[in-house]
């Protein structure tokens, strides 16, 4: 695998296929097929792509033979790449801004660590040539501009203090206070390098909003702050995570 970044998402746009975007492509997927998505590790993708195509994995894949996921799925395995070469990468959930007017779509991304800038690169995996174009992107999506992708925490901070509508936060007919709860958590998990499937809802996230205790909103409010408090905060993210058990992976 090389280092560079924009070879690395390259090869694994030639591996994958997004599941929401594959009939744009002209590709019909079976029920079988689509649920790859449900793959959970970066190690049962990678068996599945070569069960799929056993050639090297830096060799693009026909449509009919790359993996289907989605943009967790992108995220997941670009990190697991990254983080092979030595490369401190992680994958972040939030809210893309680029997907519909005025809405912030459910959507996963991937960060980087660049030494020499001494800092984060946020890199959208999933939007190839053609999405790009379909979306009409005019940023880099190698290194993506403040504002383009609201992480859970941001997006949580916001709708509590009523700069955004939740409403506009979600996917399809899922949206508002719980499902910005929800992507708050997932992002820190992911920063606890637990990547939770979209779909996954139990404990803290599934409560009703009507039932969180102030006990709850404080630790939540905490969360948000320390997910985007930078890598002094690292540990602490780390002992959020541990002191809540309702969010913890069985």
């Amino acid at each position: 695998m090389p280092l560079n970044i924009s070879s690395l998402v390259e090869i694994v746009q030639g591996l994958m296929v997004h599941i929401f975007w594959a009939e744009r492509y002209g590709l019909s997927l079976d029920d079988e097929r689509k649920q790859e998505v449900g793959l959970r590790s970066a190690r049962r993708k990678l068996q599945r792509m070569l069960e799929l195509d056993s050639r090297p994995l830096c060799e693009p894949r026909p449509l009919e033979r790359r993996l289907v996921g989605n943009c967790r799925d992108f995220s997941v395995v670009v990190t697991a790449f990254l983080r092979h070469r030595g490369i401190p990468a992680r994958a972040r959930c939030g809210f893309g801004a680029y997907f519909l007017p005025n809405h912030f779509e459910d959507h996963w991304v991937v960060e980087y660590w660049q030494q020499p800038a001494g800092r984060w690169v946020m890199v959208d995996s999933q939007l190839d040539a053609m999405q790009r174009q379909v979306l009409e992107i005019t940023f880099n999506t190698l290194d993506m501009p403040p504002g383009q992708f609201v992480t859970g925490g941001e997006a949580w901070q916001i709708c509590r203090t009523g700069q955004a509508d939740p409403d506009a936060f979600g996917i399809f007919d899922m949206h508002g206070k719980g499902f910005v709860r929800g992507n708050l958590v997932r992002d820190l998990l992911a920063l606890n390098k637990v990547e939770i499937l979209p779909r996954d809802v139990w404990g803290l996230v599934a409560l009703p909003d009507d039932q969180l205790t102030p006990t709850d909103l404080a630790w939540l409010d905490r969360a948000a702050r320390l997910t985007r408090a930078g890598n002094g905060a690292f540990e602490q993210v780390q002992q959020a995570y541990q002191e809540e058990p309702r969010i913890h992976v069985d």
